[in-house]
């Protein structure tokens, strides 16, 4: 279930920034000083949700505009909107951050019809680039920022418009599953 953050949260935000695995591919584990520092309802703004399990903050998902990614990004007048997740490693593995991510990707799809969202990960996070494709995420293209190889894919609502941007950059390529291409 997604929904807004409330202060009952705030531990669960804690563990998460705070965890060496969740850090991995995102800079790192926050620092006990700056985790201290968390206010006491975090992540409350819009485009933010909690991700619950039986009563419980299993992770967060985000949506936010950002100029993220390299310098030819799809919309860099104005930024794009940005798709982020963060799980606590005991809910990883049980396909939580798909459901949620979807969920959110519909969510967003009525709220702003037409609008693509933008993915940028390290190529290295395995789970994170099959967490794209499963989404349903195209590759853009692949930079080198904060030491690392960056993956940036775009997101754009339903199934033909993503085949439509696909042939658009790959002429010649069935990407609609079809034998007509």
């Amino acid at each position: 279930m997604l929904r807004e953050s409330e202060a009952r949260d705030r531990p669960a935000f804690i563990e998460l920034l705070g965890s060496p695995e969740v850090g991995a591919y995102v800079g790192g584990a926050r620092p006990p000083d700056e985790l201290e520092r968390t206010p006491e309802v975090p992540g409350r703004r819009v485009g933010v949700f909690v991700v619950e399990l039986d009563g419980a903050m299993i992770g967060t998902v985000m949506l936010e505009r950002r100029n993220l990614g390299p310098k030819d990004r799809v919309r860099p007048e104005r930024g794009e909107v940005d798709l982020g997740y963060l799980f606590l490693p005991k809910a990883w593995g049980y396909g939580y951050a798909a459901e949620a991510c979807a969920a959110a990707l519909d969510w967003f799809a009525g709220a702003c019809p037409g609008e693509p969202i933008v993915l940028v990960t390290q190529s290295a996070n395995d789970r994170s680039m099959r967490l794209a494709e499963k989404l349903g995420f195209v590759e853009e293209t692949r930079f080198e920022a904060f030491g690392a190889e960056q993956w940036f894919g775009v997101w754009f609502p339903g199934h033909a418009a993503q085949a439509e941007r696909l042939a658009d950059r790959h002429p010649g390529a069935n990407h609609r599953g079809t034998a007509e291409g």
